[in-house]
């Protein structure tokens, strides 16, 4: 038994066989950093129930969600450029990933010494502050996944990674909710946030000694601003494809991102959960997405990328729906686990096609402008969302989430090829069978 735990334990961190395009030692690297930002992710969904706890209302738990999209879509196109003329852009990616995650510490700590809706506005502060790292480190994840995946073994080193995070945060959550509701309030948020910073240490280190060959510096001929626009807008429209891919994914985001600052929300003042009950909800959509995973990634090799696409897409939307016809927190874990699995393969799915799309030598420019668009949704949809709950109710903003999704996956439904594809698929099957 214990044979074959360490043998599953180390198989973990063993290079995919699927491609021989991985170099160990930065496949064990990001691995490795992955437990270390699994850490600090178990405090991500209690930061907005923090804040909701200490007498935040929407508006204000809904900048949590708002102010990165603000950030990064100012200073996206700008350290997207920055990163293209770096000859490797791995030192910037482990040092802001580091400041993002100190974050953490940083709300732990003052709250020590603020109280009230003060401490809600400087929490709030250090989260925009925070917000030019997150921008850096949203470019910076994509660019370095990819050099270390290659061409081939995108699902395989994402699997992984995604896989392990969700594990340490599905056990580190486990333990934080029991946490919470032995310690009073707030002495259990501060300690929370101050000791699962720890994990950007753990993650500096190892994502800091990912070891990528330098790239050759995009120059910029441009003479002055406006030039540089220029051939900024020039060089993406020229990518058809990848225009096309990041607006429907626009579309989408749209509804799934207007619902996100309402779930706390929802939960502690609709349905009145306990942080307990939370905590299992996070545990139930975080612990499903490591067999999400592995199960999107046979599918993928089986039916291809394109049937993950529109099976995800299809799924996750009906999540909010659901959430707000529920009078009771009871039934919420089951369907935050079921929005887990469809999770899991979005994840990938996204990620992959996206890649799929850039040019390599122009990764942090396409990267970055696709980071623009999804940041231009997690402006418009928070507010959307708080306001259609503040005017209409949860349930008519959880609906219009769902219903703004649904669009999304019926663009990508009726992407050229994707009909024609599917029905050759399900022809052959049936000639096989025959």
């Amino acid at each position: 038994m214990t044979r074959l735990s360490l043998a599953s334990f180390k198989k973990w961190f063993t290079t995919p066989q699927t491609t021989d395009y991985i170099d160990r030692g930065n496949f064990v690297n990001v691995q490795i950093d992955a437990i270390g930002v699994g850490l600090a992710s178990a405090a991500a969904p209690f930061l907005p129930v923090y804040l909701t706890r200490l007498g935040a209302g929407t508006f204000e738990v809904g900048l949590l969600t708002s102010m990165p999209a603000l950030t990064g879509l100012v200073l996206s196109i700008p350290l997207g450029q920055f990163l293209q003329r770096q000859k490797n852009i791995v030192p910037w990616f482990s040092l802001a990933r580091l400041l993002v995650i100190a974050s953490y510490a940083l709300t732990g700590f003052i709250s020590f010494f603020l109280s009230g809706h003060l401490a809600i506005i400087g929490i709030l502060g250090i989260w925009a502050l925070a917000t030019i790292p997150q921008t850096l480190v949203a470019i910076a994840f994509s660019v370095v996944m990819n050099n270390v995946a290659g061409p081939t073994g995108r699902y395989e080193l994402m699997t992984r990674r995604w896989s392990i995070l969700g594990l340490t945060t599905t056990i580190t959550v486990i333990l934080v909710g029991q946490m919470l509701d032995d310690i009073q309030f707030p002495l259990n948020y501060q300690v929370m946030f101050l000791f699962l910073s720890l994990g950007g240490l753990i993650s500096y280190y190892f994502s800091s000694h990912i070891n990528l060959p330098d790239s050759e510096p995009v120059e910029n001929h441009a003479h002055n601003f406006r030039e540089q626009i220029q051939d900024f807008v020039r060089q993406i429209s020229r990518e058809k494809p990848f225009v096309s891919f990041t607006m429907k994914r626009f579309i989408f985001l749209t509804g799934t991102t207007l619902a996100a600052p309402l779930f706390p929300v929802y939960f502690v003042r609709t349905l009145n959960a306990p942080d307990s009950w939370i905590a299992a909800i996070n545990t139930a959509q975080t612990a499903i997405l490591i067999l999400g995973y592995f199960l999107w990634t046979r599918i993928s090799r089986r039916y291809g990328s394109r049937a993950v696409l529109l099976a995800t897409t299809f799924g996750i939307s009906f999540y909010p729906l659901l959430t707000g016809l529920s009078h009771t927190y009871y039934p919420i874990p089951l369907y935050a686990g079921l929005s887990g699995i469809f999770q899991a393969g979005l994840n990938l799915v996204f990620f992959d096609e996206l890649m799929k799309r850039v040019p390599v030598q122009y990764s942090a420019t396409f990267v970055s402008a696709a980071q623009s668009i999804q940041y231009l949704s997690s402006i418009l949809a928070p507010f959307l969302g708080t306001y259609l709950s503040n005017t209409f109710g949860f349930t008519i903003a959880f609906a219009t989430s769902s219903v703004i999704s649904l669009l999304g996956f019926l663009l990508f439904l009726n992407e050229e090829g994707t009909l024609s594809k599917a029905k050759l698929l399900f022809h052959e099957k049936l000639r096989f069978h025959g």
